[in-house]
């Protein structure tokens, strides 16, 4: 009962921090940035700021679908992101140069987050129909459901690390970003100020992602210790 209390919980705040961080993206999406640069404008300035000029900014389709990638070494905005001349569009071209940046410069937990990158799509891929055989075969045998059901659990865990690793990489990009924002006059005054509530609210969904994680993780673990019981 304790862990169904836990999980409505985290999907409320779930629910709530994806809404909120929605309505500042289209709210902050109407304010043009004083500088007026585009996020493709912002994001290749970041970059040759830092002293990286092996990076090529692209745009992608969808909303919401910025995201830096290491292997092609490309910063991906989308449309409205790449074009727009606003706070939102600075902010997030910004965020994702963050982790080019860290990139460049071996920052340790984006380091280690890349080097769990396999083992983690296996695993996000495979724990959860693990974890179910384990606990359907511990009603015909308990030994080896229980053996079944500790492999899901690890690959299970490893994921969480994943999701508890991601949180210092993305918190230290949007700290990256604001700083340059500000450094540099993309953004002044009041603009800094909602460009950094943006990304905090950004930030947010990766730390009530973790939070479920850890809550799901734990869930097992009290299964797994349970059918030591019976």
């Amino acid at each position: 009962m304790g862990y169904l209390v836990i999980f409505i919980v985290l999907m409320a705040a779930s629910f709530m921090v994806q809404k909120t961080l929605t309505s500042r993206i289209e709210k902050y999406s109407k304010r043009v940035v004083s500088s007026g640069l585009s996020g493709r404008d912002v994001a290749e300035k970041m970059l040759h700021d830092n002293g990286i000029y092996d990076v090529q900014v692209t745009c992608v389709p969808g909303t919401l679908t910025d995201h830096y990638d290491p292997l092609k070494k490309t910063v991906n905005l989308s449309q409205g992101v790449y074009t727009g001349r606003s706070i939102a569009s600075a902010a997030v071209a910004a965020h994702e140069c963050g982790h080019a940046v860290q990139h460049a410069t071996a920052y340790k937990w984006l380091t280690m987050r890349s080097r769990l990158v396999p083992v983690v799509q296996f695993g996000s891929n495979f724990s959860q129909w693990i974890l179910l055989a384990g606990i359907v075969i511990i009603g015909f045998s308990n030994f080896v459901g229980r053996w079944v059901l500790l492999a899901g659990i690890v690959l299970f865990a490893l994921t969480t690390i994943f999701s508890i690793i991601t949180l210092p990489v993305e918190y230290n990009a949007s700290d990256r970003a604001v700083e340059w924002l500000e450094s540099y006059a993309i953004t002044s005054g009041e603009e800094t100020v909602l460009a950094k509530d943006a990304l905090k609210w950004a930030a947010r969904t990766y730390l009530v992602a973790a939070l479920s994680s850890l809550a799901t993780l734990l869930y097992y673990i009290s299964i797994f210790l349970g059918s030591n019981r019976d």
